[in-house]
């Protein structure tokens, strides 16, 4: 059955990307060494927090100045503003959630994946361990936060019929993204709908009390969450650029894995808003576990098996993110994957 949600879109139009993206222009730069780099900006889906550590340790460690890019990493005010900031070419690349892509793509936006780096959802309820909830069914009669037409609203439905549970049994209380933790710390709520590499560090550091999860990936569903992306124009006149970024991108991940705590601390000083150094450090051990899925384990990060994004557009399309599900070259250009 089709679950055609609450008839919100998902992408609101695209408006003028203030702020964060202020222009995408490319133009070159000399490093210490003398070498001519390329000048870029990233802008993430939201404001540093500990799944961002690998660019920032890139850039620290000089890995996208050896690819030829001077990097410059800009904070995002979500992965739907992002994806607009990309498809009109306002920032040379994004980092941000598939579902905006894939909902942007079905609005007929000129943007497309260079490659999801986060295989594995990070969508879960989280609740305090205290409240018992351990499996889906502990949900039944739980009043969970979440927020109207995101992602993770949408894709709730889907997990509760997954596992046997009608949605009418699970209430869920509306509010803004910043409103689901507030609920939660206050006892309004039991849980709430978030990322697990996002939200629950942060909770159980503000409250003193331990957190669980339920993941979604867990419990049957799985796709993909948090990758680059690139407007079509840029794709189409500097391809050589995009496939620097991407593999200078994925040995970042690569070595940031290998450096944890280097990469937690190349962090420092990235945003008035950067959560405590602990908070980071588990969101970011967290994030590591989501690099890969069965088809791309051993695989460099950012490489994607066709059949993973099959399986994350047939989702979407379920949950009535998009209304057209198309081949996965409509999302993704395969050709600029690193090697793995």
């Amino acid at each position: 059955m089709k679950l055609r949600t609450l008839a919100i879109a998902v992408l609101a139009p695209v408006v003028a990307f203030a702020g964060t993206a202020c222009g995408g222009d490319s133009g070159e730069t000399t490093s210490a060494s003398g070498k001519k780099l390329t000048k870029v900006t990233l802008t993430l889906n939201w404001y540093p927090y500990g799944e961002h550590a690998p660019f920032y340790y890139g850039k620290k460690k000089g890995i996208y100045e050896k690819h030829g890019i001077d990097l410059e990493i800009k904070a995002g005010q979500g992965s739907q503003k992002t994806v607009q900031a990309a498809a009109a070419g306002q920032t040379d690349f994004g980092w941000a959630d598939t579902p905006a892509l894939l909902a942007a793509v079905d609005k007929g936006m000129p943007v497309k994946s260079i490659g999801v780096f986060l295989q594995t959802t990070p969508a879960s309820v989280q609740s305090f361990t205290a409240s018992g909830i351990k499996q889906p069914a502990d949900l039944k009669g739980k009043k969970i936060a979440g927020t109207a037409g995101d992602a993770l609203a949408r894709t709730f439905p889907v997990f509760l019929q997954k596992n046997g549970i009608d949605p009418k049994e699970v209430p869920v209380q509306n509010t803004d993204p910043a409103g689901k933790m507030a609920a939660v710390l206050s006892g309004k709520t039991a849980g709430l709908m978030g990322f697990a590499n996002d939200q629950g560090p942060t909770m159980a550091d503000k409250s003193g009390n331990d957190v669980s999860y339920l993941r979604y990936a867990d419990f049957g569903l799985n796709f993909f969450s948090n990758g680059l992306i690139v407007g079509e124009r840029k794709l189409k006149s500097d391809a050589d650029l995009v496939k620097k970024m991407v593999a200078a991108t994925s040995e970042s991940w690569t070595a940031a894995e290998g450096d944890q705590a280097g990469a937690v601390a190349s962090m420092a000083g990235a945003s008035e808003q950067l959560p405590p150094e602990k908070v980071i450090t588990e969101q970011f051990k967290t994030t590591l576990t989501l690099l890969h899925t069965p088809a791309t384990q051993g695989k460099a990060p950012g490489v994607n098996a066709e059949e993973d994004w099959k399986t994350t557009i047939a989702t979407f399309h379920e949950a009535g993110v998009i209304e057209k599900a198309q081949a996965p070259a409509e999302y993704w250009q395969a050709s600029a994957a690193p090697q793995a």
